[in-house]
């Protein structure tokens, strides 16, 4: 089932969205959420793991139609309490989702899969209810940033202690494993210090950051492929035992 968050933990979660750096790291991924995704206007779309509710908003001013998923309560709560009825939000687990096949144009895992005890199934299930395009956005495994923050964790009572994080090449792994060979785009964002906020702007939007793959956060988006399999059905009489049966019946 994976790690369900708690009061305690989703109100540290909230707290940690609101500071400067879950500010700045919700822009800047949030515009690579965009960039790859390709939302259209009334499109439907899933957020699994939607947490708090932030890219519901996002997902709701560009015209989507909004629907969030969460295994935890308390953070539904404070979903609900800030999305009111522009969502539409459900309890439930990522590996076991309670929609129809094909329900959604659109589904996302953004900081959910970390928490998964099984990624791949998650996976499959979001193609199961999926039609177009996935998208999945994660804490580098190999960032400077996020590697001192698992290692603060040992130490203190953080989200990032439960967290399994991801490499870019891990990432593809998990797709490839879960459904093959499927057309992918991905990009990073990279944090800069804060002290130097002033000056690093326009690098961390550069298209060279992005396509950097030790960035504090991975974005990677894939369609959804269909296949025609045919199986050919064995022959289980021969030709001249058909033919002999029919010699042998009433008429000839």
């Amino acid at each position: 089932m994976g790690h369900v968050f708690d009061l305690k933990l989703a109100r540290l979660y909230e707290a940690w969205q609101k500071s400067p750096e879950g500010i700045l790291l919700d822009r800047l991924s949030s515009e690579l959420i965009i960039r790859l995704l390709r939302p259209q206007k009334g499109e439907r779309i899933l957020d699994i793991g939607c947490g708090t509710g932030n890219h519901l908003l996002l997902f709701y001013r560009l015209g989507l139609d909004v629907t969030g998923l969460d295994a935890s309560p308390y953070m539904l709560d404070i979903a609900r309490s800030r999305l009111g009825n522009k969502a539409s939000l459900e309890i439930g687990r990522a590996e076991d989702l309670p929609f129809e096949d094909n329900e959604f144009d659109l589904s996302t895992f953004i900081i959910t899969l970390e928490f998964l005890d099984d990624p791949i199934a998650a996976l499959m299930e979001a193609v199961r209810v999926t039609k177009n395009k996935i998208f999945l956005g994660v804490l580098n495994s190999l960032s400077f940033g996020c590697i001192c923050k698992k290692f603060y964790a040992l130490f203190s009572n953080s989200i990032f202690r439960e967290a399994h994080l991801f490499s870019l090449w891990g990432l593809k792994s998990h797709v490839k494993k879960a459904l093959g060979n499927v057309p992918m785009e991905w990009g990073s964002v990279q944090m800069m210090p804060f002290f130097l906020r002033k000056y690093t702007q326009r690098i961390e939007m550069s298209s060279l950051t992005q396509s950097y793959p030790f960035g504090t956060f991975l974005g990677l988006a894939f369609k959804i492929t269909y296949t025609l399999k045919t199986e050919n059905l064995k022959v289980t009489e021969r030709l001249k035992k058909g033919a002999e049966s029919l010699i042998g019946s009433p008429g000839f």
